[in-house]
């Protein structure tokens, strides 16, 4: 399955390792990635894919709650057949 993963909160060292570490605890493999900061605030969106029969994504979102809370973050994960069908005419 492909899902979204946005990132945002005030910039400090450690945003993308502290997710990334969790990504891979969870089995969760980062196919893209975009980050930017401006003006003190960092934001970043993950393409990312995984097994749907060894996680989901409420269990991502779960495990991505300490995440927010150590880094103080706001992490939210979406499925990507949102995206899709957002554009679809």
């Amino acid at each position: 399955m492909f899902a979204i993963i946005s990132v945002t909160g005030a910039d400090h060292t450690g945003i993308i390792a502290a997710v990334a570490t969790k990504c891979a605890e969870l089995g969760v493999n980062i196919n893209n990635v975009s980050q930017t900061i401006m003006d003190g605030y960092f934001t970043m969106i993950l393409h990312v894919s995984f097994d749907d029969s060894a996680t989901d994504i409420a269990t991502i979102q779960e495990s991505m709650a300490g995440v927010e809370q150590d880094q103080n973050l706001v992490i939210r994960i979406q499925s990507q057949a949102i995206f899709d069908a957002m554009n679809i005419i």
